[in-house]
Parts: structure tokens; C-alpha cells; sequence
């Protein structure tokens, strides 16, 4: 079978287990009462359930397996892939499922920042330990700089980081699973471009349970991925970025990651700087997020998640490009058409 068959293979398998899955899984979470109540922080006026990263860990996992079985690991010229780059998809797969955990048992029993922290940062020494490791980076007049022994903490910093990135976006329904929907389909392209086929693998594998959790999470939603959810889409974004482009020499590679997750990483970056310049903790929560600042200047919900969408679309269009995709700029073209529509529609709506 053709390598993009199987991409495709692992896309529906992961889909169709998302969306087989979510209504158990909420049922189960509805009879346990393990439901996320309102507050004033927050924008649900009922009790949802917040299980759903469950579904999305399943969705991924059968997927691959489904896809390994079917003799799927292969490169772009049909030859499997080497035991390197199976360990790769497998340890990234393994360090998901651990995030995952550590945001269930955040919320089933509410872990402390500090012990989600350093639980955290555990597990992305692990990965880092097994092969999910940053090597270079691209240093501005400079180019691409070997990093050596600081390989480490800035693969600790960039995994932690961007799990906590799409956890903190996760405020609106339909929010996060677009966005790494959104993120894991650019992944997935630039990947096979760049001829990283077991990343690619991954990121079709996430964007099909990502993309399948909207059929219950866009607005109205039913149920929430809750923080097992989002940091395991986090996680896995940030390791996909780095097995499959930035352990690449090319200068445009490195930087593929970055552009395609600069929704979450500048939205991150703004409100952690801007809680420190307020005096402010940065991990308590509060209402200085991109979605929450739209809905404050009057946009609704739909319109919100719609507008970060094409954002999103747009920074991956731009990736895209300059990846060297054929036709890339004039998907980028495209997607700059779309956000000013949205654009213009937001300021329309706006007060």
C-alpha cells in the first residue's frame, strides 16, 4: 500500500475510535460525577465532564497500532523504518500517555502546580533520554548553532512548555482539539515534505483523535478533553516538532515547529508577561488569555474559536510555504484571505 494511504489509515482509524468512544466516556464520567463545575473564571454555565482526553489518547494509540500491524512503518520508499525511528514513535507515544496521566490525576484529585511542574519536567528528561531531543537551533546572524549540553533543559523547556501552552488555550469549547487539529494536519504535510515519515505518522494519528473530539467538543460542547487531554495534545505536538523537524539540519526546518504552534506559544508568552509585570503568579489562572480578551471585546464564542482557527491556518499556511510545498504560497495566500475575513468579521462584532 502506498505510504499516504497509510497516513490516511491512521487518520480514520483515530477518528472513528474518537468518535465511537467519547459518548462511553462520557456516560462513564457523568455517572462517577467527575464533572467540571462553573465559576467566574470560567465560560460553561453547567457541570461537563472532563474525561475526553481519554478518548483522544485511545484514538491515537489504536491508531498506530493499527497501522504498525498493518506493516505501516515504512519510509517514503517503502522499506521499514529503521529501529531508531520505530523507538522515536513509540517513546513519543509513551511520554503522551504520561502526560496524559498526569493531567487525569490533575483532574480527578487537583495536583498542585508545583507537583504537576516537576512531574512534568520528569518526563520530558525521559523523553529527551530516549531520543526526543533538540540539538540545534537557529540563532538570528548567526544560523544554525549545535546547543551540546544544553540540549536538555531546552527540550525540557520546549515539551513542558508547549503541554502547558495547549492546556491554557483550552478555555472555549472546541478551542485546543481545533487548534492542534489544525497544527497536527501542518505537521503531518511538512513532515512527509521534509521525508520524516514516523513523525508523520504521529501527527496523522493526532490530528485524526483531535479532529474527531470536535464532533462533541465545539460549541455547545458535551464533554471536555480536560487537562489530560490538552497536555497530552501538547506533549505530542512539541515531540512530533522535534523527531521530525528540528532534529533536522535545515535551517527552514528548525524553525517549522515554532511558526506552525505560534498561536500558543506568543498567547503563553503574553500572559505569563504579563502577570509577572502585574506582580502576579505566573501559574495562576486568570482571564488575560487571547479568547478571553476577544470575548471581553464582544465577539461570542463561535466567533472567538473561528478567528484563533484561521490564525492558526494562517501561521501553518505560512509554514507551509516556506517549507518549499509545492503551491505553499498560494495556500498561504489562501489562508491570509480567510483570517481577514474573520478578521473583519471580529472587528464587526467587536465593542
Amino acid at each position: 500500500m502506498p505510504l499516504h494511504l497509510y497516513h490516511l489509515l491512521v487518520f480514520l482509524v483515530s477518528a472513528l475510535v474518537v468518535l465511537g468512544t467519547t459518548p462511553v466516556v462520557k456516560t462513564i464520567g457523568i455517572k462517577s460525577g467527575r464533572v467540571d463545575l462553573p465559576n467566574d473564571r470560567k465560560v460553561h454555565q453547567r457541570p461537563m465532564v472532563r474525561l475526553g482526553g481519554i478518548s483522544i489518547y485511545l484514538g491515537t494509540l489504536i491508531g498506530l497500532l493499527v497501522v504498525w500491524w498493518s506493516g505501516g512503518f515504512i519510509d517514503a520508499h517503502g522499506q521499514p523504518l529503521g529501529v531508531e525511528q520505530e523507538y522515536e514513535i513509540w517513546g513519543v507515544t509513551v511520554g503522551g500517555l504520561a502526560f496524559f496521566l498526569i493531567g487525569l490525576a490533575d483532574d480527578l484529585f487537583s495536583l498542585s502546580p508545583v507537583t504537576r511542574l516537576m512531574l512534568q519536567m520528569t518526563v520530558a528528561s525521559l523523553a529527551w533520554m530516549v531520543g526526543v531531543n533538540i540539538e540545534f537551533l537557529t540563532i538570528p546572524f548567526v544560523g544554525l548553532v549545535y546547543v551540546g549540553w544544553l540540549s536538555l533543559p531546552i527540550t525540557v523547556v520546549w515539551l513542558v512548555g508547549m503541554a502547558n501552552a495547549i492546556n491554557w488555550i483550552d478555555g472555549l469549547d472546541g478551542l485546543a482539539a481545533g487548534v492542534s487539529g489544525i497544527a497536527a494536519l501542518v505537521m503531518l504535510v511538512v513532515s512527509l515534505q521534509m521525508d520524516q515519515p514516523a513523525a508523520a505518522l504521529i501527527a496523522a494519528a493526532l490530528a485524526g483523535g483531535a479532529l474527531g473530539f470536535l464532533r462533541y467538543n465545539f460549541n455547545p460542547a458535551q464533554i471536555f478533553m480536560g487537562d489530560g487531554g490538552s497536555y497530552f495534545l501538547g506533549f505530542t505536538l512539541a515531540a512530533v516538532g522535534v523527531i521530525g523537524l528540528v532534529k533536522t539540519t535545515v535551517v527552514t526546518s528548525v524553525l517549522m515547529p515554532y511558526i506552525i504552534l505560534a498561536v500558543p506559544i506568543l498567547d503563553m508568552s503574553a500572559v505569563i508577561l504579563d502577570r509577572l509585570r502585574h506582580g502576579k503568579s505566573p501559574f495562576i489562572a486568570d482571564q488575560r488569555h487571547l479568547h478571553h480578551r476577544l470575548l471581553q471585546a464582544g465577539l461570542s464564542q463561535r466567533l472567538t474559536v473561528l478567528f484563533i482557527y484561521s490564525l492558526t491556518l494562517w501561521v501553518g499556511s505560512l509554514a507551509l510555504a516556506f517549507s518549499g510545498l509545492p503551491s505553499g504560497l498560494i495556500y498561504a495566500l489562501g489562508a491570509t484571505g480567510l483570517l481577514g475575513y474573520t478578521s473583519w468579521k471580529a472587528l464587526k462584532h467587536a465593542k
